[in-house]
C-alpha cells in the first residue's frame, strides 16, 4: 500500500479535517477507521475546517441548544475544544507508542489575534488547559507577532504546529523562535514541534504568474516553485538541526521540530492529484492531507521513496529562473501570509456568525 511506503520512507501522514461526524462514525471515512486501516497518525484542523464540520451540522444542535446563555466566542470554543479532547482520546495509543512523536492533534489559536503576540500567548495557553491532553498541539501563525508566542509557548512546555509558513526565510526565523523556546524550557523533552509548510498556495499564485508572461522559458516552469521551495526548507531543516547549537539542545532531551508539508491538495487539475505528497517524502517530516489526497495516495499513489534530498541544486535552478523572469518568490510569499491570515480569520467570522444564527434559531 502507498501509505505504508510513504511511512516507511519517514513521513507521518496526518489528516487535515476533524469533524464530530468523523470521530464517532462508523464508516469507511472516518477516523477511527483511517487509524486502523489508512495509516492517518495525527490530525490538524484549522478555522475553514471547524467552519465547515460545525455550521449547519446537526450533531452540534443539541450541544449549542444546552449552552444557551453563553456567548457565541463561548459556544464555538466549547464544541471545537470538545471535538478536539476526543481527537485526542482517539490517537492516545499512536502518541504512546511513538514516544509522542506523532498521534497528534492540533487546534489554532483565534486567528483574529495573528497579529497581537500576548493575545496568542494567553489563547494558547487557555485551550492547552481547556483540553487539557499531552499530545495536543497549539497552532500558531507565523507571523512577525506570532515568533515570541511560539518562544513563549515552547518555553512554557506546550507543544507548538507552527503554521502558515510559506518562505523559506521565514522558516528560518520560526525554527529559531522554537529553538530559543527550548532553551528556556525547563524540561524540553516534554515538548514537540511542527513547522507546517504550505504547498498549494505557492504554485497557485507563481503559476498564474508564469501562465500571464506566457514565454516557453515561463511555461517550462510551471508547477515547478512549490516543491522546489519546500525542498529548500528541508535543507535548512537539515543545517540548522545537525547544528552544535542544536545537537547541545538536544542531548538535554530536546525534539527536531519536524517540517509539515501543508496545503497538499492539488488545485490544478493538469496536475498529478498525490505530486504535493509523492515528491516531498523524506524522513523526519510530516504530511497533513485533505480526505482526498489521502484516497488518491490510497488508491495510486507512486512511491519511490526519498524525493527531497538529493534535488536542492534543482531547488535552487528553479527559483534563479524564476528570478530572471522578474518574479519575486519573496513577494508572493509575503501576500500569500497576509492572505492566509485573512481568509482564517474570515472562516473564523462566518463560524460565529453561523453559531449564533443556530442559538437563535
Amino acid at each position: 500500500m502507498s501509505v505504508q511506503a510513504v511511512c516507511a520512507a519517514g513521513t507521518s501522514i496526518w489528516l487535515d479535517d476533524l469533524s464530530r461526524a468523523k470521530i464517532t462514525s462508523t464508516d469507511a471515512q472516518a477516523l477511527p477507521a483511517r487509524i486502523k486501516g489508512a495509516g492517518v497518525v495525527g490530525v490538524t484542523t484549522n478555522p475553514s475546517i471547524f467552519s465547515a464540520a460545525i455550521s449547519g451540522a446537526a450533531e452540534y444542535a443539541a450541544d449549542i441548544a444546552a449552552l444557551k446563555g453563553a456567548t457565541v466566542d463561548e459556544v464555538v470554543k466549547k464544541l471545537t475544544t470538545d471535538d478536539v479532547r476526543q481527537a485526542c482520546d482517539l490517537f492516545t495509543s499512536i502518541y504512546q507508542a511513538s514516544k509522542g512523536v506523532d498521534g497528534r492533534v492540533s487546534i489554532e489559536v483565534d486567528p483574529r489575534l495573528a497579529h497581537e503576540t500576548d493575545a496568542t500567548i494567553s489563547a494558547g495557553k487557555e485551550l492547552w488547559s481547556i483540553i487539557d491532553r499531552p499530545n495536543l498541539m497549539i497552532k500558531v501563525p507565523a507571523t512577525f507577532e506570532g515568533l515570541p508566542a511560539i518562544t513563549a509557548l515552547i518555553a512554557a512546555g506546550i507543544s507548538v504546529n507552527v503554521t502558515l509558513i510559506f518562505s523559506v526565510k521565514r522558516y528560518g526565523q520560526v525554527i529559531e523562535a522554537y529553538m530559543k523556546g527550548v532553551e528556556q524550557c525547563e524540561d524540553p523533552s516534554t515538548v514537540h514541534s511542527v513547522a507546517s509548510f504550505f504547498i498549494s498556495r505557492i504554485d497557485s499564485s507563481i503559476d498564474a504568474l508564469l501562465k500571464k508572461n506566457g514565454s516557453a522559458e515561463a511555461t517550462d516552469l510551471l508547477g515547478k516553485a512549490a516543491i522546489a521551495n519546500a525542498h529548500l526548507a528541508y535543507q535548512l531543516f537539515e543545517d540548522k538541526f545537525a547544528s552544535d547549537r542544536w545537537n547541545a539542545l538536544a542531548s538535554k532531551g530536546a525534539h527536531k521540530q519536524r517540517p509539515l508539508w501543508a496545503s497538499t491538495g492539488v488545485k490544478d487539475p493538469a496536475y498529478e492529484d498525490t505530486r504535493y505528497v509523492t515528491e516531498l517524502i523524506a524522513p523526519n517530516t510530516v504530511n497533513t492531507m485533505p480526505q482526498a489526497t489521502l484516497d488518491a495516495v490510497i488508491d495510486h499513489g507512486v512511491v519511490r521513496g526519498n524525493t527531497i534530498t538529493g534535488n536542492y541544486g534543482v531547488a535552487v535552478e528553479v527559483l534563479k529562473a524564476l528570478s530572471a523572469l522578474g518574479i519575486s518568490l519573496d513577494d508572493v510569499t509575503n501576500d500569500l501570509e497576509i492572505d492566509g491570515v485573512k481568509k482564517f480569520a474570515q472562516a473564523w467570522d462566518e463560524l460565529l456568525a453561523n453559531v449564533k444564527a443556530a442559538q437563535q434559531g
